[in-house]
């Protein structure tokens, strides 16, 4: 009803009384009201208070009648949730609120966040990629998350399986920024769980415009996306297809103006469609973590942290963590039926038309030598894996 495409310039003033922030949250959460018309309602009457007195006026104009905003209660419930959780409220216009994605039209009114602000201040880049990620893709992720940690800068992705995971994973010391599609207490998927309370212990946060509570639902990730560009002042795809969450993300990132950095990869492997399409398109071909600092403005020196009005969440010391989550499961040690087939699943998926090092599969699955070994033979027997020499390994793909 109230949902269009206008933009406006943003109020000037965030919130800077509990009331005005109630207002906020009453405002964003009402039927039918989305972040453009949040800006828009902002715009024509100058503070959420106002905006709310007049929202059934404005609901009436379009034709619906009977309607009434979000109760107070409704958003004191969610700000007690929040408290609750650790979870601080950085509203469009708070120091402390990340300052590229400020910058944008459809900016998030209201960020829920876990976790250190001050990493919000520091320079970001994303990458991003494919959930069912090669060896190879891994191992890309990982040095670039390493070398984009240690010149300084914070790695934002979406906390998803295969290159996100193994983006945050190699980033965390540094610094790094998970962004939620559901609310930033719901941890998605839950395998990762481990890996978002380490983010927390090592000093990053994790973010989110969803209400608390919010389960994710596939709408949410498109919209999810976009923060992770808008945080970032660019964007590194190493995994994805043609058709893919993370060319949502490329493409929002070069509407908001940001750099796009693409990994190439084997013509064959689908999970290269994506990159290679962005990179015949125009996107910065990325060999190594050079290539994209090569690309990057010269870094802003962070912001000092201001006072806060509330005292921020008590985190864990930052330091080394037990049980730290493994990017796949260790296989039992009885082969099963059910564990020869995960196996042979789990070889296939991370191995691609690229050939890669028989030892470094070992170690991206986790798996010793005596339990692949028999698979691998399986596969090749089969005709779905070759090998190479100097111990390679390839994926058979039908042409």
């Amino acid at each position: 009803m109230f949902e269009d495409t206008h933009s406006s310039t943003h109020p000037p003033l965030p919130p800077t009384t509990e009331d005005d922030r109630v207002s906020w949250l009453r405002l964003l959460r009402s039927r039918r009201v989305g972040v453009a018309t949040f800006w828009r309602l902002m715009a024509e009457h100058g503070s959420a208070q106002a905006a709310l007195e007049a929202l059934p006026d404005v609901a009436r104009s379009a034709g619906v009648h009977s309607y009434s905003a979000c109760p107070e209660s409704t958003a004191l419930a969610e700000m007690n949730a929040a408290r609750q959780q650790g979870a601080r409220m950085l509203c469009c216009g708070d120091p402390l609120y990340p300052p590229d994605l400020a910058e944008l039209s459809d900016a998030p009114p209201i960020l829920w966040l876990i976790g250190d602000p001050e990493v919000m201040l520091r320079p970001m880049v994303a990458l991003v990629g494919a959930r069912n990620a090669s060896s190879l893709g891994l191992r890309m992720a990982r040095g670039l998350a390493e070398g984009l940690s240690d010149a300084g800068y914070v790695v934002s992705s979406g906390l998803a399986r295969g290159i996100d995971t193994a983006a945050h994973l190699a980033s965390m010391p540094g610094g790094t920024v998970a962004v939620l599609a559901g609310g930033v207490d719901i941890l998605y998927p839950a395998e990762n769980t481990p890996l978002a309370e380490q983010i927390i212990a090592y000093g990053g946060a994790r973010i989110s415009e969803q209400p608390m509570g919010m389960q994710p639902v596939a709408r949410h990730f498109p919209t999810r996306n976009r923060i992770i560009s808008g945080l970032s002042q660019a964007v590194v795809v190493i995994e994805a297809a043609a058709k893919s969450g993370s060319l949502i993300t490329a493409r929002n990132a070069l509407d908001q103006g940001r750099d796009v950095l693409a990994v190439p990869g084997h013509p064959l492997d689908a999970r290269a469609g994506g990159c290679n399409m962005l990179i015949r398109d125009g996107a910065r071909l990325v060999r190594s973590v050079d290539d994209v600092l090569e690309a990057l403005p010269p870094m802003r020196a962070a912001r000092a942290q201001p006072e806060l009005d509330l005292a921020p969440p008590e985190r864990p010391a930052a330091g080394p963590v037990a049980n730290p989550p493994q990017e796949n499961p260790r296989p039992r040690k009885s082969r099963s039926l059910q564990d020869v087939a995960r196996l042979h699943s789990e070889i296939l998926a991370r191995l691609g038309p690229s050939p890669v090092a028989e030892d470094q599969l070992m170690r991206d699955i986790g798996a010793p030598s005596a339990a692949l070994a028999p698979v691998l033979t399986d596969l090749e027997l089969e005709g779905r894996i070759e090998r190479q020499p100097g111990g390679l390994l390839a994926l058979i793909v039908s042409r």
